[in-house]
């Protein structure tokens, strides 16, 4: 059996790889091992997402789509979410993902006899359905209350546009002048390595 990991942050401020090491942790009790990890800084609500189009193009039937939660792999409207989902079965992958307890039995846990198989597979796939319609639906109400504060803010004049986060330039600042790679940059200010790269070149410059 094949793992591959996806790890998804939405935006290069954030770390994608936070989750790595929980992942890894929920695959011992199987007795298994990721073979990859694919790592990203996208925006769930698109299919345009290179790593993930890797993962799914390298991958051979039989092999695990491994994510921390399907809000990871999804938070894409109905007929996208459709178009991946499709995309995944018919390339024969299996989805497990933390936060839907079923999909966990991919691991030798389903049942050999074929009527309970079935009825589990069917269970797996409408809390599947029903998790990745939550992610969407989470994803929205959050695009709307971002407008709604920045309406508001606009209106008292007091919206500035997003604003750098400068904590963490001054930590990676400070990280770099003492030696530290990017990786391990990245990795104690807890962003990601694009952050880091793009706030090194911004002090050089």
């Amino acid at each position: 059996m094949f793992i591959r990991a996806y790890l998804r942050a939405s935006t290069s401020e954030q770390d994608a790889t936070r989750a790595k090491d929980t992942l890894k942790k929920f695959i011992l009790n199987f007795n298994e091992r990721i073979a990859s990890f694919y790592i990203e800084n996208k925006s769930g609500n698109s299919l345009e997402r290179p790593e993930l189009i890797r993962l799914l193009d390298e991958s051979d039937p039989g092999d695990v789509l491994l994510v921390e939660s399907i809000d990871r792999l999804t938070r894409l409207k109905n007929e996208d979410w459709q178009t991946l989902v499709n995309s995944i079965n018919n390339k024969g992958i299996f989805i497990v993902s933390l936060d839907l307890p079923t999909s966990h039995l991919t691991f030798n846990g389903f049942p050999s006899d074929e009527f309970m198989r079935s009825i589990l597979n069917a269970i797996n796939n409408m809390l599947l359905e029903i998790l990745a319609a939550s992610a969407y639906k989470d994803y929205k109400e959050r695009e709307r209350k971002q407008k709604e504060g920045i309406l508001k803010a606009k209106k008292k004049g007091l919206y500035q546009g997003r604003q750098p986060n400068l904590d963490h330039h001054n930590r990676i600042q400070t990280f770099t002048k003492a030696g530290f790679s990017i990786n391990d940059t990245a990795k104690a200010v807890g962003v990601s390595r694009s952050t880091v790269i793009r706030v090194r070149k911004k002090f050089k410059s």
